[in-house]
């Protein structure tokens, strides 16, 4: 084949072009790349939620305070909307220290809702997210 430009081309490789091997079990030949797709669809493949993975995952980079602080946080805003609805969209988690959380409110009155139930409110996040936290700061913020 001669291109455009007056050079030769070589012709592409095609899967039927490849050399064959002879299959270790039956004598038979088979091309190379449809063996190896045939070995990847006959492994046994577990299927794992993601959930499960992610804390091995955490562990192993060292990111397991992070990945406590975004469960918190999560369980925080459930918490939250059942406890105190109109709330819910006015406050955040802020950091989870090792045994308090800081919690920061768009609003004073927001903030004073929040003081006055945090008894509840720890509880409530305590057994939600299984955290050892005793105590519960609000600080009024921009949220």
């Amino acid at each position: 084949m001669t291109s455009s430009y007056g050079r030769r081309r070589r012709p592409e490789a095609s899967l039927d072009r490849l050399p064959r091997a002879p299959d270790g079990d039956s004598g038979r030949v088979v091309e190379r790349g449809r063996d190896r797709e045939r070995e990847r669809d006959e492994r046994p493949r577990g299927l794992e939620r993601l959930a499960d993975l992610l804390p091995g995952a955490a562990r192993e980079l060292g990111l397991e305070d992070q990945l406590d602080q975004a469960r918190a946080a999560a369980a925080w805003l459930e918490v939250v909307a059942e406890m105190v609805p109109a709330a819910a969209g006015s406050c955040r988690l802020t950091s989870l220290a090792a045994d308090a959380v800081t919690i920061e409110a768009g609003a004073p009155i927001v903030a004073q809702e929040i003081r006055l139930r945090s008894p509840e409110l720890l509880a409530a996040l305590r057994r939600k997210t299984g955290l050892r936290l005793l105590q519960l700061r609000v600080v009024a913020g921009h949220v």
